[in-house]
């Protein structure tokens, strides 16, 4: 029993676990109950509640116009163009915007030039946008590609395209403001900086050398005053200064081939992407007194425990690059049955060893496979689909949580059958109905199995 040494049986042990567990717990159904379960939802701090706040809004207008009618003796020609305001609107909940809503915005115009040789065998695509968002220069983005028909019948077909793009900063990116527990995630667009303050409790050795039992600490802090999460953790505190986010720029080279060979389609892609500026997150911890590299006080705060994690959002300086392929079988056997097999691969390369404060933030597997076997006529007005879904295992990162996500295979299928007299079709199926449950990313419930019976009636 409990205090003699002696073991307790399982039941005893549960009995008095369960006890110890309810202890000042609310019980469902009561007012105690209710009244903390509407304090909880009802509040907007994420680090005591679980209540978004978020009334942000978003105002997009775009227009294109076709002179193709005009100059199609030369080429088609397109020309479009877009403006966008963002108003950040969380009542300091997400963003720093305690104080009002946050809008900025930004536009775009756009060029497009086709024209067809060899016959119309041979299509040539041109086209050049230019974007400006408020806090950035204006980029340029050009592509060209080239797509060519052979085969007597126009059935093999070979594309080819280059392009430079951009990707502008999210709005998490610039204006967040959030203690998600792990970290305080702060945006780094310049007016951002000084709105994210915080205060928080110091050690009892850290008051005995600041006189103060609180430390305030701003988000300019985190990118000019930290240290590399890296660095700490390998005993050799490195300080670090973030430097603030910009565009991401991209150069991409896609060749792809679909041909038909009687009742065989292939169809072969293949991507190759090298990037600068990539946008990325580091984690870095913020001292609450000294200053960070001072090889003094900076560093009594990380042995005290006076510091707090933040993450930033920056551009990697690494070289990395993402490649990737997809093939794809489409074939009819055993008479009219469908039968399509694609394989997907997927690959981020950088030297994560010479950068291991950057998060790529990838998320996807290296390998996945889909299967489908069906027929839409199995016999009259009846036929059946079954889908095959697998996933490599993959390491997923995000702002609250990383972890490996293990590998699924998941099988749906479906039967339907029409019933013309009364314009209707009936179908019974399933996703995921070996009923292996499996997670789609970290932090997320288990998907399981789903079943379904409908009718629907085509007037």
């Amino acid at each position: 029993g409990v205090g003699t040494g002696v073991p307790l049986d399982e039941d005893t042990a549960h009995a008095l676990a369960r006890q110890a567990a309810d202890t000042g717990r609310f019980v469902p159904g009561t007012p105690q109950f209710q009244n903390a379960f509407n304090a909880v939802i009802n509040d907007g701090d994420l680090t005591t509640g679980a209540k978004f706040i978020d009334n942000t809004q978003l105002r997009h207008i775009d227009a294109n116009y076709n002179f193709s009618h005009l100059t199609r003796d030369f080429a088609d020609i397109q020309i479009g163009g877009s403006f966008r305001e963002y108003v950040l609107n969380s009542n300091g909940t997400i963003f720093t915007d305690s104080d009002g809503p946050i809008s900025y915005n930004e536009y775009g115009a756009y060029m497009q030039v086709q024209k067809k040789f060899i016959e119309d065998r041979l299509k040539f695509t041109g086209s050049v946008r230019y974007d400006k968002n408020e806090f950035f220069d204006g980029f340029f983005s050009p592509r060209v590609s080239l797509a060519f028909t052979a085969g007597e019948n126009r059935n093999q077909n070979i594309r080819v395209s280059a392009q430079q793009g951009f990707r502008n900063p999210t709005t998490q990116d610039l204006f967040i403001g959030l203690n998600a527990g792990r970290a305080i995630l702060v945006g780094s667009a310049p007016a951002n900086l000084d709105r994210d303050i915080r205060t928080f409790p110091v050690s009892s050795s850290g008051q005995a050398i600041t006189g103060s039992s609180t430390a305030t600490v701003v988000g300019r802090d985190a990118y000019e005053n930290a240290f590399s999460l890296a660095s700490v953790s390998a005993g050799a505190p490195a300080a670090v200064n973030t430097p603030l986010v910009q565009p991401e720029e991209i150069t991409a080279f896609e060749l792809g081939y679909r041909g038909k060979f009687g009742k065989v389609i292939i169809d072969l892609s293949g991507y190759y992407n090298q990037y600068e500026n990539f946008i990325s997150n580091t984690t870095v911890l913020v001292p609450f007194y000294g200053q960070a590299g001072d090889n003094g006080l900076s560093l009594l705060a990380l042995q005290n425990g006076d510091f707090f994690a933040y993450q930033n959002y920056t551009n990697s300086l690494a070289d990395i690059n993402s490649y990737g392929a997809n093939i794809g079988v489409d074939v009819k056997v055993f008479g009219n049955f469908d039968l399509g097999v694609n394989y997907t691969y997927a690959e981020l390369d950088f030297d994560q060893a010479a950068f291991p404060d950057f998060r790529t933030n990838f998320n996807t597997p290296n390998h996945k496979v889909k299967a489908s076997f069906g027929n839409t006529e199995l016999f009259k007005n009846f036929g059946f689909n079954v889908n095959y879904r697998w996933s490599d295992t993959y390491f997923w990162q995000a702002t609250f949580a990383d972890g490996q996500l293990p590998s699924f295979t998941v099988l749906d299928a479906q039967i339907n059958y029409a019933v013309p007299d009364i314009k209707s079709v009936f179908k019974v199926g399933g996703s995921n109905i070996l009923g292996d449950e499996y997670f789609s990313a970290i932090g997320t419930g288990a998907v399981g199995s789903i079943f379904y019976v409908s009718w629907t009636v085509n007037p």
